[in-house]
């Protein structure tokens, strides 16, 4: 019985091995055999671009339009502000997730708002929006940012402060953005950020899920993974097993909901369970949550301190609005409360420009459910992925000048105050009916963290001009972290 288990097994791992040598190689021999696909397929961008993210902001700078084709990919991809426009406003229902995406990420997300489109995606949006739009929502995730950064983040790293100990300054901010959204989402304190550093068992499956299932988009064929899943096989098997552990805890925090009461607790699943009944659908929801809070901020803080290393100008024009902004009466400087960090102009426009650069998502995809024809000319055949790269239109010298590539606050600055840009040009945060509804909060804590930390602790990293190199996965995490030396400055009363 043993033997034919074991014979069974490595047949089925032999011929799926065939099947995806097979697959790659009619792709290569009998798919697009343009410069692109062929450099896409052999990987030969690489030998002269890190990032795969930087490859393509080459080719769509070359671009007359903006707008370039991977057709073995059947994906359209562009940085033209007006193809954007087009997609996410103007011909918005044309252009849902679709059922390839949800394919993807479904294992992990499920019906989750990002992962839904049509009726399912409309009531979750209105009940998302009436919840994180409230004040007192937003005042209780500041109070939540405010204890880990008190209790946490300053004590950690006090205690790597002036021993010539390189820190991972990325994987403290994943820490930090962990606590904080479980939290937020399920009222559940993993303690990731104390300061023995301990490893979370739901923060490592967590990521081990949403890397894998990111994984997926990159196959040269769906049938790969999918295959790979129905024999239970490699990274498929590991996804599942990760998945897994995850629905263990978020039930198990939805069962305790339930026996202990909900009506008076704060947290997105207490909220959320006042007008939802099956549990399925409420780890979606929640789950969808946590994803969009865990990397993305920490991302865009890794990003930020990356940059302020070379921009010595910069943090010292943030501590100078500090001073000024909550300084008291006597002299003192306070800790700055919720209002006034949303009247720092200078430290929003330092991390819009951050974010201008180094987007946390640095693509997002649709699919056409018919024909269409985008602003540029640029003809869409229905069932096409369709991408806008807010990475590369950061970089584009057509959208934002020939100082596209520098890092500079004061562009979003006239008279010392903030003004906004079309958001079709900065959809960092997405535009039109899908505009991101943790925006907003997610600056708040961002904020406050840079604020935390600047107004205490100088931060340097050893090699600031090496260019950052990302790790495949759904947000922009960098590959090796950010090395940092952590020198805790003379307080002065």
């Amino acid at each position: 019985m043993f033997t034919a288990f074991c014979f069974m097994f490595f047949a089925f791992t032999l011929l799926f091995s065939l099947f995806s040598v097979v697959i790659f190689v009619l792709r290569l021999k009998l798919g697009c055999k343009c410069e692109i696909c062929h450099a896409y397929l052999t990987s030969s961008w690489t030998e002269e671009f890190d990032n795969l993210c930087d490859w393509f902001t080459h080719l769509l700078e070359k671009s007359a339009t903006g707008t370039i084709h991977i057709h073995v990919l059947g994906n359209t991809i562009t940085a033209n502000p007006e193809n954007v426009e087009h997609i996410l406003k103007t011909r918005f229902e044309n252009y849902p997730k679709g059922k390839p995406f949800a394919a993807i990420l479904g294992d992990l997300l499920g019906k989750g708002i990002f992962n839904v489109d049509g009726d399912s995606w409309k009531f979750q949006r209105k009940m998302a929006s009436l919840e994180l739009g409230s004040i007192s929502i937003r005042r209780h995730g500041f109070d939540i940012v405010s204890s880990e950064i008190q209790s946490r983040l300053l004590p950690l790293l006090s205690s790597v402060s002036g021993k010539q100990q390189v820190s991972d300054l990325q994987d403290v901010f994943r820490r930090f953005s962990f606590d904080n959204i479980c939290k937020f989402s399920f009222g559940l304190d993993p303690g990731c950020l104390e300061l023995s550093l301990p490893v979370s068992e739901f923060a490592e499956a967590f990521d081990l899920a949403s890397r894998l299932s990111a994984q997926r988009g990159l196959a040269s064929s769906p049938l790969i993974w999918k295959l790979k899943r129905l024999l239970n096989l490699g990274t498929e098997k590991q996804l599942k097993q990760a998945i897994k552990l995850v629905n263990e805890l978020a039930q198990k925090m939805i069962n305790q909901r339930r026996e202990t009461g909900f009506s008076d607790r704060n947290d997105l699943l207490s909220r959320f369970m006042g007008t939802i009944n099956d549990d399925k659908y409420l780890r979606d929801i929640v789950v969808s949550f946590l994803l969009a809070g865990r990397d993305t901020v920490a991302s865009g803080l890794t990003s930020f301190f990356w940059l302020l290393s070379q921009h010595p100008e910069v943090e010292s024009a943030i501590r100078e609005e500090l001073e000024r902004v909550v300084r008291s009466s006597d002299g003192r400087q306070q800790i700055a409360s919720y209002d006034q960090i949303r009247d720092m102009h200078y430290l929003h426009a330092a991390l819009c420009e951050s974010l201008r650069l180094f987007p946390p998502i640095q693509f997002d995809s649709k699919f056409a459910l018919e024909d269409d024809i985008l602003p540029d000319c640029t003809f869409v055949r229905k069932g096409t992925r369709v991408t806008y790269h807010p990475y590369a239109m950061g970089r584009m010298e057509r959208v934002w000048g020939p100082d596209c590539l520098e890092y500079k606050p004061g562009r979003w600055l006239k008279d010392g105050r903030y003004v906004p840009e079309n958001p079709f040009k900065y959809p960092v945060f997405q535009a039109g009916q899908r505009v991101c509804l943790g925006k907003e909060m997610a600056l708040v804590e961002m904020k406050c963290v840079v604020l935390a930390i600047i107004s205490r602790f100088n931060i340097r990293v050893p090699n600031p001009k090496q260019t950052p190199r990302f790790a495949p996965g759904l947000t922009a995490n960098v590959r090796g972290g950010l090395p940092v030396l952590v020198q805790e400055k003379a307080i002065v009363s």
